[in-house]
Protein backbone atom coordinates (compact mmCIF):
# COMPACT_ATOMS: atom_id res chain seq x y z
CA UNK A 1 0.00 0.00 0.00
CA UNK A 2 1.48 3.56 -1.16
CA UNK A 3 2.16 5.90 1.76
CA UNK A 4 1.27 9.18 1.89
CA UNK A 5 3.05 10.15 5.07
CA UNK A 6 5.47 8.53 7.24
CA UNK A 7 5.31 9.99 10.78
CA UNK A 8 3.20 12.58 13.07
CA UNK A 9 4.95 15.40 11.61
CA UNK A 10 4.31 14.70 7.85
CA UNK A 11 0.53 13.42 9.04
CA UNK A 12 -0.47 16.80 10.25
CA UNK A 13 1.57 18.66 7.02
CA UNK A 14 -0.49 16.67 4.89
CA UNK A 15 -3.78 17.58 6.55
CA UNK A 16 -2.58 21.38 6.30
CA UNK A 17 -2.01 20.63 2.34
CA UNK A 18 -5.56 19.37 2.19
CA UNK A 19 -8.03 21.51 4.33
CA UNK A 20 -8.49 18.57 6.54
CA UNK A 21 -11.64 18.89 8.67
CA UNK A 22 -11.90 15.53 10.42
CA UNK A 23 -9.73 13.02 11.85
CA UNK A 24 -11.03 9.51 11.05
CA UNK A 25 -9.81 6.82 13.28
CA UNK A 26 -10.48 3.49 12.11
CA UNK A 27 -10.32 0.12 13.70
CA UNK A 28 -11.17 -3.47 13.37
CA UNK A 29 -13.73 -5.63 15.18
CA UNK A 30 -13.53 -9.41 15.79
CA UNK A 31 -16.12 -10.32 13.03
CA UNK A 32 -14.33 -8.04 10.44
CA UNK A 33 -16.15 -5.10 10.54
CA UNK A 34 -14.86 -1.82 10.39
CA UNK A 35 -15.72 0.66 13.16
CA UNK A 36 -14.94 4.52 13.57
CA UNK A 37 -14.52 7.38 16.10
CA UNK A 38 -14.20 10.79 14.18
CA UNK A 39 -12.54 14.32 15.62
CA UNK A 40 -12.31 17.56 14.80
CA UNK A 41 -8.36 18.04 13.73
CA UNK A 42 -8.33 20.69 15.54
CA UNK A 43 -8.63 18.59 18.75
CA UNK A 44 -5.88 16.15 17.53
CA UNK A 45 -2.23 16.75 18.07
CA UNK A 46 1.05 14.81 18.59
CA UNK A 47 0.96 14.19 22.19
CA UNK A 48 -2.53 12.77 21.75
CA UNK A 49 -1.51 10.44 18.67
CA UNK A 50 1.56 9.22 20.72
CA UNK A 51 -0.81 8.56 23.79
CA UNK A 52 -3.44 6.82 22.33
CA UNK A 53 -7.62 7.72 21.39
CA UNK A 54 -9.51 6.53 24.16
CA UNK A 55 -12.86 4.77 23.51
CA UNK A 56 -15.63 2.71 24.79
CA UNK A 57 -14.79 -1.52 24.17
CA UNK A 58 -18.10 -2.50 26.14
CA UNK A 59 -20.34 -2.35 23.21
CA UNK A 60 -18.28 -4.46 20.66
CA UNK A 61 -19.38 -8.03 20.74
CA UNK A 62 -16.68 -10.61 22.57
CA UNK A 63 -14.68 -7.54 24.10
CA UNK A 64 -14.77 -5.82 26.95
CA UNK A 65 -17.09 -5.81 30.20
CA UNK A 66 -18.75 -2.77 31.62
CA UNK A 67 -16.36 -2.58 34.69
CA UNK A 68 -13.47 -2.78 32.12
CA UNK A 69 -14.73 -0.79 29.33
CA UNK A 70 -11.73 2.00 28.26
CA UNK A 71 -9.32 0.95 25.55
CA UNK A 72 -7.03 3.13 23.38
CA UNK A 73 -6.55 3.29 19.61
CA UNK A 74 -3.23 3.53 18.27
CA UNK A 75 -2.55 5.44 15.15
CA UNK A 76 -0.75 4.13 12.06
CA UNK A 77 -0.04 7.37 10.63
CA UNK A 78 2.04 5.77 7.67
CA UNK A 79 -2.16 4.08 6.53
CA UNK A 80 -3.59 7.71 6.82
CA UNK A 81 -5.66 8.46 3.22
CA UNK A 82 -8.41 11.22 2.51
CA UNK A 83 -11.67 9.82 2.49
CA UNK A 84 -13.07 10.17 -1.16
CA UNK A 85 -17.22 10.38 0.30
CA UNK A 86 -17.19 12.51 3.19
CA UNK A 87 -18.43 15.95 2.08
CA UNK A 88 -15.60 17.69 5.08
CA UNK A 89 -12.32 16.96 3.84
CA UNK A 90 -11.45 14.12 6.35
CA UNK A 91 -8.99 11.57 6.26
CA UNK A 92 -9.40 8.14 7.92
CA UNK A 93 -6.18 6.28 10.01
CA UNK A 94 -5.90 3.02 10.58
CA UNK A 95 -5.63 1.35 14.15
CA UNK A 96 -4.39 -0.45 16.65
CA UNK A 97 -5.93 -1.09 20.05
CA UNK A 98 -3.96 -0.79 23.12
CA UNK A 99 -5.27 -2.59 26.69
CA UNK A 100 -4.57 -0.49 29.25
CA UNK A 101 -5.02 -2.80 31.85
CA UNK A 102 -2.31 -4.78 30.79
CA UNK A 103 -0.17 -2.05 29.01
CA UNK A 104 0.21 -4.13 26.27
CA UNK A 105 -1.19 -4.63 22.72
CA UNK A 106 -4.95 -5.66 22.86
CA UNK A 107 -4.87 -9.82 22.44
CA UNK A 108 -8.46 -9.48 21.17
CA UNK A 109 -7.02 -7.01 18.24
CA UNK A 110 -7.32 -8.69 15.21
CA UNK A 111 -3.92 -5.99 13.32
CA UNK A 112 -2.32 -6.47 16.85
CA UNK A 113 -2.34 -10.45 15.86
CA UNK A 114 -1.75 -10.08 12.62
CA UNK A 115 1.67 -8.41 14.02
CA UNK A 116 2.48 -10.58 16.36
CA UNK A 117 2.30 -12.86 13.83
CA UNK A 118 5.06 -11.82 11.73
CA UNK A 119 6.80 -11.12 14.64
CA UNK A 120 6.43 -14.50 15.09
CA UNK A 121 7.40 -15.56 11.97
CA UNK A 122 10.39 -13.53 12.01
CA UNK A 123 11.76 -15.08 14.96
CA UNK A 124 11.68 -18.32 14.11
CA UNK A 125 13.74 -17.65 11.32
CA UNK A 126 12.07 -18.33 8.41
CA UNK A 127 12.13 -15.81 6.32
CA UNK A 128 12.25 -11.61 6.44
CA UNK A 129 9.04 -10.72 5.06
CA UNK A 130 5.84 -12.95 4.12
CA UNK A 131 3.54 -11.55 1.09
CA UNK A 132 0.16 -12.33 0.91
CA UNK A 133 -1.90 -11.25 -2.06
CA UNK A 134 -5.66 -11.36 -1.77
CA UNK A 135 -8.27 -11.94 -4.80
CA UNK A 136 -11.86 -10.17 -3.90
CA UNK A 137 -14.68 -11.18 -5.97
CA UNK A 138 -17.54 -9.12 -5.22
CA UNK A 139 -21.28 -8.79 -6.64
CA UNK A 140 -22.83 -5.46 -7.32
CA UNK A 141 -26.88 -5.32 -7.34
CA UNK A 142 -29.12 -2.47 -8.12
CA UNK A 143 -31.44 -3.43 -5.38
CA UNK A 144 -31.88 -5.62 -2.25
CA UNK A 145 -34.82 -6.96 -0.10
CA UNK A 146 -34.65 -8.62 2.94
CA UNK A 147 -37.12 -9.83 5.46
CA UNK A 148 -36.11 -12.27 8.54
CA UNK A 149 -39.64 -12.61 11.32
CA UNK A 150 -40.58 -15.76 13.24
CA UNK A 151 -43.33 -15.66 10.75
CA UNK A 152 -42.00 -14.84 7.09
CA UNK A 153 -38.70 -14.42 5.65
CA UNK A 154 -36.77 -13.70 2.06
CA UNK A 155 -34.25 -11.69 0.84
CA UNK A 156 -34.61 -10.86 -3.41
CA UNK A 157 -31.86 -8.92 -5.51
CA UNK A 158 -32.10 -7.46 -8.81
CA UNK A 159 -29.77 -6.50 -11.21
CA UNK A 160 -29.51 -5.20 -15.13
CA UNK A 161 -27.55 -8.70 -15.62
CA UNK A 162 -29.99 -10.96 -13.94
CA UNK A 163 -31.43 -13.64 -16.74
CA UNK A 164 -34.51 -13.02 -14.53
CA UNK A 165 -35.05 -9.32 -16.11
CA UNK A 166 -35.51 -10.99 -19.59
CA UNK A 167 -38.76 -10.40 -20.16
CA UNK A 168 -38.82 -7.14 -17.89
CA UNK A 169 -40.11 -3.81 -19.71
CA UNK A 170 -37.88 -0.87 -18.90
CA UNK A 171 -38.61 2.69 -19.31
CA UNK A 172 -35.73 3.01 -22.13
CA UNK A 173 -36.06 -0.56 -23.46
CA UNK A 174 -34.88 -3.86 -22.63
CA UNK A 175 -31.37 -4.66 -24.65
CA UNK A 176 -31.88 -8.18 -23.88
CA UNK A 177 -27.75 -8.24 -23.55
CA UNK A 178 -26.79 -10.40 -20.46
CA UNK A 179 -24.44 -12.41 -19.28
CA UNK A 180 -26.36 -15.74 -18.20
CA UNK A 181 -25.79 -17.77 -15.38
CA UNK A 182 -21.91 -18.54 -15.33
CA UNK A 183 -21.49 -16.56 -18.15
CA UNK A 184 -20.05 -13.79 -17.36
CA UNK A 185 -16.51 -14.22 -17.19
CA UNK A 186 -14.65 -11.54 -19.12
CA UNK A 187 -17.42 -10.72 -21.31
CA UNK A 188 -16.99 -6.99 -23.24
CA UNK A 189 -20.08 -4.24 -22.86
CA UNK A 190 -23.11 -4.34 -23.54
CA UNK A 191 -22.92 -7.87 -21.85
CA UNK A 192 -20.86 -6.14 -19.33
CA UNK A 193 -22.55 -3.46 -17.93
CA UNK A 194 -20.85 -2.38 -15.01
CA UNK A 195 -17.08 -1.69 -16.69
CA UNK A 196 -17.26 1.81 -16.26
CA UNK A 197 -18.31 1.57 -12.60
CA UNK A 198 -15.09 -1.06 -11.92
CA UNK A 199 -13.12 1.39 -13.72
CA UNK A 200 -14.03 4.46 -11.71
CA UNK A 201 -13.55 1.85 -8.18
CA UNK A 202 -10.24 0.91 -9.27
CA UNK A 203 -9.21 4.89 -9.83
CA UNK A 204 -10.36 5.74 -6.66
CA UNK A 205 -8.78 3.20 -5.00
CA UNK A 206 -5.19 4.57 -6.70
CA UNK A 207 -6.39 7.92 -5.53
CA UNK A 208 -6.13 6.26 -1.58
CA UNK A 209 -3.05 4.64 -1.91
CA UNK A 210 -3.68 1.40 -3.24
CA UNK A 211 -1.75 -0.19 -6.52
CA UNK A 212 -4.98 -1.47 -8.33
CA UNK A 213 -4.09 -2.82 -11.68
CA UNK A 214 -6.35 -4.74 -13.42
CA UNK A 215 -10.57 -5.35 -13.51
CA UNK A 216 -12.76 -7.52 -15.34
CA UNK A 217 -16.13 -9.57 -15.03
CA UNK A 218 -16.37 -12.22 -12.84
CA UNK A 219 -18.49 -15.82 -13.91
CA UNK A 220 -21.45 -15.19 -12.20
CA UNK A 221 -24.52 -12.47 -13.06
CA UNK A 222 -23.34 -9.20 -12.09
CA UNK A 223 -19.81 -10.45 -10.29
CA UNK A 224 -16.49 -8.45 -10.92
CA UNK A 225 -13.16 -8.23 -10.19
CA UNK A 226 -10.87 -5.63 -9.20
CA UNK A 227 -6.79 -6.62 -8.56
CA UNK A 228 -4.42 -5.19 -5.86
CA UNK A 229 -0.86 -5.82 -5.62
CA UNK A 230 0.25 -7.56 -2.97
CA UNK A 231 1.82 -6.90 0.32
CA UNK A 232 2.92 -8.11 3.89
CA UNK A 233 -0.03 -9.72 5.99
CA UNK A 234 -0.86 -6.58 8.19
CA UNK A 235 -0.53 -4.42 4.76
CA UNK A 236 -2.70 -6.79 2.74
CA UNK A 237 -5.00 -6.93 5.98
CA UNK A 238 -5.95 -3.00 5.75
CA UNK A 239 -5.79 -3.17 1.80
CA UNK A 240 -8.88 -5.98 2.23
CA UNK A 241 -10.53 -3.02 4.42
CA UNK A 242 -9.46 -0.34 2.82
CA UNK A 243 -10.96 -1.91 -0.70
CA UNK A 244 -14.06 -2.93 0.81
CA UNK A 245 -14.80 0.12 1.79
CA UNK A 246 -14.19 1.84 -1.26
CA UNK A 247 -16.00 -0.50 -3.27
CA UNK A 248 -19.26 0.16 -1.52
CA UNK A 249 -18.90 3.57 -1.32
CA UNK A 250 -18.12 3.98 -5.40
CA UNK A 251 -21.41 1.83 -5.85
CA UNK A 252 -23.87 4.10 -3.01
CA UNK A 253 -22.77 6.99 -4.88
CA UNK A 254 -23.89 5.07 -8.47
CA UNK A 255 -27.12 3.95 -6.71
CA UNK A 256 -25.94 0.44 -6.31
CA UNK A 257 -25.13 -1.74 -4.02
CA UNK A 258 -22.12 -3.94 -3.53
CA UNK A 259 -21.51 -7.33 -1.65
CA UNK A 260 -18.52 -9.31 -0.73
CA UNK A 261 -21.50 -11.74 0.48
CA UNK A 262 -19.97 -15.72 -0.35
CA UNK A 263 -23.17 -17.35 -2.36
CA UNK A 264 -25.36 -14.40 -2.97
CA UNK A 265 -27.13 -16.25 -5.84
CA UNK A 266 -28.74 -20.01 -5.54
CA UNK A 267 -27.46 -21.84 -8.93
CA UNK A 268 -24.17 -19.01 -9.98
CA UNK A 269 -20.77 -18.87 -9.07
CA UNK A 270 -20.38 -17.71 -5.37
CA UNK A 271 -17.28 -14.72 -4.51
CA UNK A 272 -14.11 -16.04 -3.21
CA UNK A 273 -11.08 -14.22 -1.66
CA UNK A 274 -7.84 -16.25 -3.62
CA UNK A 275 -5.04 -15.54 -1.76
CA UNK A 276 -1.67 -15.76 -3.04
CA UNK A 277 1.10 -16.63 -0.28
CA UNK A 278 5.17 -16.51 -0.60
CA UNK A 279 7.93 -16.71 1.86
CA UNK A 280 11.13 -14.36 1.69
CA UNK A 281 14.73 -14.18 3.01
CA UNK A 282 17.28 -11.24 1.70
CA UNK A 283 15.63 -10.87 -0.90
CA UNK A 284 15.45 -14.23 -1.94
CA UNK A 285 11.85 -16.51 -2.68
CA UNK A 286 11.94 -19.34 -1.00
CA UNK A 287 9.16 -20.93 -2.58
CA UNK A 288 11.44 -20.94 -5.70
CA UNK A 289 13.07 -24.21 -7.14
CA UNK A 290 13.59 -24.51 -10.55
CA UNK A 291 13.42 -28.17 -11.14
CA UNK A 292 11.14 -29.13 -9.00
CA UNK A 293 6.94 -29.92 -9.67
CA UNK A 294 5.53 -26.70 -10.53
CA UNK A 295 9.19 -24.63 -10.01
CA UNK A 296 8.42 -24.71 -5.83
CA UNK A 297 10.79 -25.51 -2.86
CA UNK A 298 10.17 -27.89 -0.32
CA UNK A 299 9.34 -25.04 1.47
CA UNK A 300 6.54 -24.34 -0.07
CA UNK A 301 5.85 -27.90 -0.41
CA UNK A 302 5.94 -28.42 3.90
CA UNK A 303 4.11 -24.90 3.88
CA UNK A 304 1.17 -26.07 1.98
CA UNK A 305 0.94 -29.35 3.83
CA UNK A 306 0.50 -27.04 6.88
CA UNK A 307 -2.89 -25.68 5.63
CA UNK A 308 -4.06 -28.78 4.73
CA UNK A 309 -3.29 -30.76 8.17
CA UNK A 310 -5.20 -27.59 9.83
CA UNK A 311 -7.71 -26.64 7.25
CA UNK A 312 -10.79 -27.41 9.26
CA UNK A 313 -9.43 -24.78 12.45
CA UNK A 314 -8.09 -22.39 9.20
CA UNK A 315 -11.30 -22.58 7.62
CA UNK A 316 -13.09 -21.19 10.67
CA UNK A 317 -10.91 -17.90 10.04
CA UNK A 318 -10.93 -18.12 6.23
CA UNK A 319 -14.78 -19.03 5.79
CA UNK A 320 -15.91 -17.59 8.63
CA UNK A 321 -19.53 -17.17 8.05
CA UNK A 322 -22.62 -19.70 7.55
CA UNK A 323 -22.78 -18.54 3.94
CA UNK A 324 -19.45 -19.37 3.38
CA UNK A 325 -20.04 -22.98 3.17
CA UNK A 326 -22.94 -22.49 0.66
CA UNK A 327 -20.32 -21.37 -1.68
CA UNK A 328 -18.22 -24.27 -0.92
CA UNK A 329 -20.27 -26.98 -2.54
CA UNK A 330 -19.81 -29.01 -5.90
CA UNK A 331 -20.49 -27.16 -9.54
CA UNK A 332 -19.55 -23.59 -9.15
CA UNK A 333 -15.54 -23.79 -9.32
CA UNK A 334 -15.19 -22.96 -5.13
CA UNK A 335 -12.48 -26.07 -4.12
CA UNK A 336 -12.98 -28.00 -1.49
CA UNK A 337 -10.79 -31.47 -1.82
CA UNK A 338 -7.35 -30.51 -0.04
CA UNK A 339 -4.36 -31.47 -2.40
CA UNK A 340 -2.43 -29.05 -4.78
CA UNK A 341 -2.01 -28.49 -8.44
CA UNK A 342 -0.15 -26.27 -11.19
CA UNK A 343 -2.47 -23.99 -12.62
CA UNK A 344 -5.32 -26.58 -11.68
CA UNK A 345 -8.08 -24.30 -10.66
CA UNK A 346 -9.96 -27.27 -9.07
CA UNK A 347 -7.35 -27.89 -5.98
CA UNK A 348 -7.85 -26.14 -3.05
CA UNK A 349 -3.86 -24.81 -3.50
CA UNK A 350 -2.69 -23.59 -7.12
CA UNK A 351 0.63 -22.93 -8.31
CA UNK A 352 0.25 -20.38 -10.57
CA UNK A 353 2.06 -20.11 -13.98
CA UNK A 354 5.64 -17.82 -12.94
CA UNK A 355 7.68 -16.59 -16.11
CA UNK A 356 10.14 -15.49 -13.57
CA UNK A 357 11.30 -16.43 -9.92
CA UNK A 358 10.02 -14.03 -8.11
CA UNK A 359 5.74 -14.82 -9.28
CA UNK A 360 6.71 -18.33 -7.81
CA UNK A 361 3.63 -18.43 -5.41
CA UNK A 362 0.72 -20.33 -3.65
CA UNK A 363 -2.56 -20.05 -4.11
CA UNK A 364 -5.12 -20.91 -1.67
CA UNK A 365 -8.42 -20.57 -3.11
CA UNK A 366 -11.08 -21.79 -0.93
CA UNK A 367 -11.06 -18.97 1.50
CA UNK A 368 -13.78 -15.85 1.19
CA UNK A 369 -13.95 -12.51 2.21
CA UNK A 370 -16.74 -13.37 4.51
CA UNK A 371 -14.44 -12.77 7.65
CA UNK A 372 -11.62 -10.65 9.05
CA UNK A 373 -9.27 -10.62 6.79
CA UNK A 374 -6.09 -10.11 10.11
CA UNK A 375 -7.18 -13.30 11.29
CA UNK A 376 -7.57 -14.94 7.82
CA UNK A 377 -3.83 -14.44 7.11
CA UNK A 378 -2.63 -15.06 10.41
CA UNK A 379 -4.44 -18.15 10.59
CA UNK A 380 -3.14 -19.24 7.47
CA UNK A 381 0.54 -18.34 8.07
CA UNK A 382 0.44 -20.05 11.28
CA UNK A 383 -0.40 -23.31 9.22
CA UNK A 384 1.89 -22.87 7.01
CA UNK A 385 4.86 -22.40 9.35
CA UNK A 386 3.72 -25.84 11.41
CA UNK A 387 3.87 -27.12 8.36
CA UNK A 388 7.62 -26.45 7.73
CA UNK A 389 8.58 -26.96 11.05
CA UNK A 390 7.21 -30.62 11.02
CA UNK A 391 8.34 -30.93 7.48
CA UNK A 392 4.89 -32.09 6.62
CA UNK A 393 3.82 -33.83 3.16
CA UNK A 394 1.01 -32.71 1.15
CA UNK A 395 -1.50 -34.59 -0.82
CA UNK A 396 -1.26 -34.62 -4.35
CA UNK A 397 -0.51 -32.67 -6.88
CA UNK A 398 -3.69 -33.58 -8.77
CA UNK A 399 -3.61 -32.56 -12.27
CA UNK A 400 -7.24 -33.94 -13.10
CA UNK A 401 -10.66 -31.86 -13.15
CA UNK A 402 -11.52 -33.02 -9.19
CA UNK A 403 -14.69 -30.90 -9.90
CA UNK A 404 -15.94 -33.61 -12.28
CA UNK A 405 -15.65 -36.07 -9.37
CA UNK A 406 -19.00 -37.05 -7.44
CA UNK A 407 -18.58 -37.30 -3.56
CA UNK A 408 -18.88 -41.15 -4.05
CA UNK A 409 -15.41 -40.92 -5.94
CA UNK A 410 -14.34 -38.59 -3.45
CA UNK A 411 -15.07 -40.58 -0.22
CA UNK A 412 -13.85 -44.19 -2.00
CA UNK A 413 -10.69 -42.47 -3.15
CA UNK A 414 -9.90 -41.37 0.40
CA UNK A 415 -9.55 -37.24 -0.79
CA UNK A 416 -9.57 -35.28 1.97
CA UNK A 417 -11.95 -32.14 2.09
CA UNK A 418 -12.56 -28.97 3.66
CA UNK A 419 -15.72 -28.93 6.78
CA UNK A 420 -19.10 -28.43 5.31
CA UNK A 421 -20.55 -26.25 8.27
CA UNK A 422 -19.11 -23.11 10.26
CA UNK A 423 -19.99 -25.06 13.39
CA UNK A 424 -17.63 -28.28 11.98
CA UNK A 425 -14.81 -25.61 11.75
CA UNK A 426 -15.24 -24.06 15.46
CA UNK A 427 -15.52 -27.58 16.61
CA UNK A 428 -12.04 -28.11 15.16
CA UNK A 429 -10.95 -25.07 16.54
CA UNK A 430 -11.79 -25.92 19.59
CA UNK A 431 -9.57 -28.92 19.81
CA UNK A 432 -6.91 -28.15 17.18
CA UNK A 433 -5.31 -24.29 18.01
CA UNK A 434 -1.91 -25.27 19.39
CA UNK A 435 -0.11 -24.04 16.18
CA UNK A 436 -2.39 -20.44 16.59
CA UNK A 437 -1.26 -19.88 19.97
CA UNK A 438 1.89 -18.29 19.54
CA UNK A 439 -0.22 -15.11 19.25
CA UNK A 440 -3.68 -16.28 19.67
CA UNK A 441 -4.74 -16.51 23.44
CA UNK A 442 -6.86 -19.28 24.85
CA UNK A 443 -9.31 -16.40 25.77
CA UNK A 444 -9.41 -14.81 22.49
CA UNK A 445 -9.96 -18.62 20.63
CA UNK A 446 -12.91 -19.03 23.52
CA UNK A 447 -14.23 -15.81 22.83
CA UNK A 448 -13.99 -16.24 18.77
CA UNK A 449 -15.76 -19.56 18.81
CA UNK A 450 -18.46 -18.39 21.01
CA UNK A 451 -19.11 -15.23 18.99
CA UNK A 452 -19.62 -17.03 15.48
CA UNK A 453 -21.64 -20.34 17.45
CA UNK A 454 -23.85 -16.82 18.73
CA UNK A 455 -24.13 -15.13 15.60
CA UNK A 456 -23.76 -17.20 13.47
CA UNK A 457 -24.26 -21.04 13.68
CA UNK A 458 -27.32 -21.25 16.10
CA UNK A 459 -29.02 -18.54 14.70
CA UNK A 460 -28.46 -20.20 10.86
CA UNK A 461 -29.67 -23.78 12.56
CA UNK A 462 -32.66 -22.04 14.10
CA UNK A 463 -34.32 -20.66 10.53
CA UNK A 464 -36.59 -22.69 8.54
CA UNK A 465 -35.50 -21.44 5.25
CA UNK A 466 -37.98 -21.60 1.51
CA UNK A 467 -36.13 -24.89 0.18
CA UNK A 468 -37.25 -26.34 3.86
CA UNK A 469 -40.67 -25.53 3.02
CA UNK A 470 -40.95 -27.22 -0.13
CA UNK A 471 -38.94 -29.91 0.76
CA UNK A 472 -40.46 -30.93 3.88
CA UNK A 473 -44.05 -28.85 4.43
CA UNK A 474 -46.16 -31.84 2.44
CA UNK A 475 -44.17 -34.78 4.05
Amino acid sequence: MGAFVNDADEFFAFCTENDVSFVDFRFTDLSGRWRHHTYDVSAIDAARLEEGIPFDASSFPGWQPNFHSDLLLMADVGTAFLDPFTEAPTVNVICDVWDIYKDQPYEKCPRSIGKAAMEHFQAESHGDIAYFGTEKEFFIFENVLIEDDYYHAMFQVDSYEGEWNDKTEYPSGNTAHRPGTKGGYMQVQPVDSLNDLRAEMLTTLRQVGLDAFHHHHEVGQAQVEIGVKHDTLVGAGDIVQIYKYIVKGVAERHGKTATFMPKPLFDDNGSGMHIHQSLWLDGKNLFYDPDSYGQISDTARYYMAGIFAHAATVAAFTNASSNSYKRLTPGYEAPTILTYSAQNRSASIRIPYAAHEDEVRLEIRFPDSSGNPYLTLTALLLAGLDGINNKREPLGPHDEDLFELSPDEIEDRGLPELPDTLKEALQSLKHNHEFLSPVMSEEFITTYRTLKMETQVLPDQARPTPFEFLTTYSA
